[in-house]
């Protein structure tokens, strides 16, 4: 871990895929050949009921299984920077931050009505193939067995739920399945975002202001060139501005919208009174 690490940090559906591979196509800048490493991430902790896995969790049998996982990245790739984006993390930072203690950090947010709308669509997704044998061949081998019969669990349900939905998907939240019981599908996404931008929220606020860099995803489709130089800038890079504008050619603000729209005003309204308090700590409200 001679190398310092880039956390990207943020709730589903907020930009967190398209950060990650705008930064990963520059020179030296590596990440995992998937979408994340939530499996990697719990080794260890496999049976923990949430993703909201506690920092006494980080045991030095796990800082060390994760921290060599980091390295294969570093040497496959003969790469100086590694980031790594997998949304469960923004519920257990102070996990995240004892297990790669060099790590840095950017915090990605977006707002929570938006998310929320695009996050629907993935609870309710078709089986995805290709995406699944990605991340497959990252899964612990121990841990197999345990991911095999959940995934197969979510995929059954899907097909006996009333709203269509897979049995979970994204960060599980300590008490996910009363929140499933007692919410809407709707409701649930945007208690998610909530849940994750908070407790992401708190823990940056503790750290020292050097460690983490926090960018509004509205700026950064519209202003993709300007927020992408920001963020070299904290990880210490310098890059020509025709290269940053080339990485930077396929961001667009054409979504920003596109969920409340598709959600109507009434349900915007119902969920703008479910977590409007962290709605409006952003400006969202």
């Amino acid at each position: 871990m001679g190398n310092q690490p880039i956390i990207i940090v943020g709730a589903p559906r907020s930009g967190t895929n398209m950060l990650r591979d705008v930064l990963t196509s520059f020179g030296g800048v590596a990440t995992w050949p998937c979408d994340e490493i939530n499996y990697i991430w719990r080794h260890g902790n496999v049976r923990y009921p949430s993703d909201e896995i506690p920092t006494e969790c980080a045991t030095p049998t796990v800082q060390k299984y994760i921290q060599q996982r980091f390295n294969d990245i570093y040497e496959r790739y003969n790469a100086y920077i590694v980031v790594e984006k997998t949304c469960a993390n923004s519920l257990r930072v102070p996990f995240v931050d004892a297990v790669v203690p060099n790590a840095r950090y950017i915090f990605i947010y977006r707002d929570g009505i938006d998310a929320t709308g695009s996050a629907k669509e993935r609870w309710t997704a078709k089986l995805d193939i290709p995406y699944i044998l990605e991340k497959v061949r990252f899964v612990p081998k121990a841990d197999l067995p345990y991911y095999g019969l959940r995934y197969f669990w979510a995929r059954v349900y899907r097909f006996i739920s009333r709203e269509k939905r897979l049995a979970f998907w994204g960060p599980a939240l300590d008490n996910m399945q009363e929140i499933l019981q007692n919410h809407t599908l709707n409701e649930v996404c945007a208690l998610q975002w909530q849940r994750c931008v908070d407790k992401a929220e708190k823990a940056f606020s503790e750290m020292p202001a050097d460690k983490v860099v926090r960018v509004r995803y509205e700026d950064f489709v519209r202003q993709p060139e300007q927020e992408l130089t920001r963020i070299l800038k904290f990880m210490g890079k310098e890059i020509e501005p025709d290269v940053i504008a080339k990485a930077v050619e396929g961001v667009s603000p054409r979504s920003l919208g596109k969920g409340r729209h598709a959600l109507g005003e009434q349900e915007v309204e119902n969920l703008e009174a479910l977590v409007g308090e962290t709605l409006k700590r952003y400006d969202y409200l």
